[in-house]
């Protein structure tokens, strides 16, 4: 993948009692933290191939971020006061710095498939936007190109509640934007979606992961509480 396409990877840097609280709530921080860790690593190992940048949070955590996923990868800080300005100003950056296609993608689908990213790029081809939608009612990535890119997309959107998707969705119909919506999935959030995602890849290639292997090896501490 040439140097104008971009992945922006939106991550937290772990600490225990910030990453993932409903899911800390039923398993505990520790093991959800060690969870996140894994999550991130496995989207870190699929992504590596489409120019990837993270995007860390909190800003001054650059060096906890480039210690726990390496310093191979340009680090950036996500700066803004709420996930909307975040990702407005990460845009921005990137268009700016002449990048033609970009996306963000969060780090709460860490089976999300490779085939899925190439679907998002090659639909910007004919679309104004790509967007993946997941079943909590946000969604999982978004992108544009550059001459399609509105910084106003982002603009009075009710952050984490169950109408992100949609609300966004009606701003795109408001622009008169063409949008390819990618298949709906399931977020990493509470104990049910982990479980979920635990049955749906004991037969694939996803069951060699990080975030498999560590739950196979902790499978009583998550699953048997």
């Amino acid at each position: 993948m040439q140097n104008l396409y971009v992945c922006l990877l939106f991550v937290k840097t772990p600490e225990k009692g910030m990453v993932k609280s409903r899911l800390a709530e039923a398993i505990g921080e520790d093991i959800t933290l060690s969870l996140y860790k894994s999550f991130v690593l496995d989207i870190v190992r699929r992504l590596k191939d489409y120019n990837l940048k993270i995007y860390f949070y909190p800003p001054d955590s650059g060096e906890e971020s480039i210690n726990w996923i390496g310093n191979n990868l340009e680090y950036i800080p996500q700066r803004g006061d709420d996930l909307g300005e975040r990702m407005k100003n990460a845009f921005l950056q990137s268009f700016y710095d002449g990048l033609n296609r970009v996306l963000i993608i969060g780090s709460d689908l860490p089976d999300l498939k490779e085939s899925m990213i190439q679907e998002a790029f090659t639909s910007l081809d004919i679309h104004d936007a790509v967007i993946g939608p997941s079943f909590d009612g946000g969604y999982y990535l978004i992108g544009f190109r550059n001459d399609t890119f509105h910084p106003g997309i982002f603009h009075g959107i009710r952050w984490s509640t169950e109408s992100v998707f949609r609300e966004t969705m009606k701003v795109f119909n408001e622009l008169r934007y063409r949008v390819h919506v990618l298949p709906f999935c399931r977020d990493v959030d509470t104990l049910d979606d982990l479980q979920s995602l635990f049955s749906r890849n004991e037969n694939t290639d996803f069951r060699e992961s990080l975030t498999m292997l560590f739950m196979l090896n902790n499978k009583h501490k998550i699953f048997c509480r």
